[in-house]
C-alpha cells in the first residue's frame, strides 16, 4: 500500500518526534501503552465499519541512513487467534508550508479482520495513518513562563514611636517600718479576708508601741492631779481662817 499525509509542521520537528518513543506512543490513536514498555507496546482497538477488534502488540520506529524510517509492528487479537504484521517505510518530504509523510509497505493479517469487507479494512487503515501523522505533528505545549513582576523600590523603614517611660515600682510606696508592720499583720490571709474580714486571732494587728500606752496614762493622770491640787488649796484656806 501507499499513502500520503500532509502535516503543517517542518521536517525537523517531525524528526524530533519520531526519535522520541514517548511521543510516538502518544501519536498512535487509542493506544493504551504498557508502563515502561520499550519499544512502544500496549493494547489498541481498531474499528472496522461496525466492528471493532482489540489487538495487543508492539511497534518500532527506526531511522535509516537515507533519512527514511522503518516502521515495524506485530500484534495478536486479545479475543481470538488472529494476528497482524506491519512493515512500512516512512519518508518525509519538505513541501510548502509543511511536510508530506509517505507510507509505503505491506501489511499481512489473519483472523477476524479477513472476514470483513476489504474496502472497510482499507478505510480503517487510512484513518489510522492520518490520525497518527496529525498527532505526530502537533507541537508540544511549552511550559508557561512565570510572569516577571517589575522591581519595586525598597520600602523605607519608618521609625517606631517612642514609648512613654515606664514607672519604676521597685521603690517601696510606704516607709520600711510601716511596710514591715503591714507584712506581719497580712501574712497568711486570703484576698477576701484582707478586703472584708476584720482582723482577729492570729491575724490581729501587732499591739502598738509602749509610747502610745504611756501617753494615754498621762492623759488620765493630769485631771486627777489637778483635782488633788485644788483640794489642797481649799483645805489650806480653811485652816488659815480658823486661826
Amino acid at each position: 500500500m501507499e499513502h500520503e499525509v500532509f502535516v503543517p509542521v517542518t521536517v525537523e520537528r517531525l524528526r524530533e518526534a519520531l526519535g522520541d518513543p514517548v511521543r510516538v506512543a502518544r501519536a498512535v490513536p487509542g493506544l493504551q501503552q504498557d508502563a515502561g514498555a520499550d519499544p512502544v507496546a500496549g493494547r489498541l482497538k481498531v474499528r472496522v465499519g461496525s466492528h471493532s477488534i482489540t489487538y495487543r502488540g508492539a511497534v518500532r520506529v527506526t531511522g535509516r541512513d537515507d533519512g527514511s524510517y522503518a516502521v515495524e509492528g506485530d500484534a495478536t487479537e486479545t479475543r481470538g487467534t488472529g494476528s497482524v504484521t506491519l512493515a512500512l517505510t516512512l519518508r518525509l518530504r519538505d513541501t510548502e508550508a509543511g511536510t508530506t509523510l509517505t507510507f509505503d509497505g505491506t501489511a499481512t493479517a489473519d483472523g477476524r479482520v479477513t472476514e470483513l469487507p476489504q474496502d472497510a479494512v482499507g478505510s480503517a487503515v487510512v484513518r489510522l495513518l492520518n490520525r497518527f501523522a496529525e498527532a505526530l505533528g502537533e507541537t508540544e505545549e511549552e511550559p508557561e513562563q512565570p510572569e516577571v513582576q517589575p522591581e519595586t523600590p525598597e520600602a523605607v523603614e519608618t521609625p517606631e514611636p517612642e514609648e512613654p517611660p515606664v514607672d519604676d515600682f521597685t521603690e517601696p510606696a510606704i516607709p520600711p517600718a510601716e511596710a514591715a508592720h503591714a507584712r506581719r499583720t497580712m501574712i497568711g490571709r486570703s484576698a477576701e479576708e484582707v478586703d472584708h474580714a476584720p482582723p482577729r486571732g492570729r491575724y490581729a494587728p501587732v499591739p502598738a508601741p509602749q509610747t502610745v500606752a504611756a501617753g494615754a496614762t498621762l492623759r488620765w493622770a493630769a485631771p486627777a492631779a489637778a483635782v488633788v491640787l485644788a483640794s489642797a488649796i481649799v483645805v489650806t484656806r480653811v485652816l488659815r481662817k480658823r486661826r
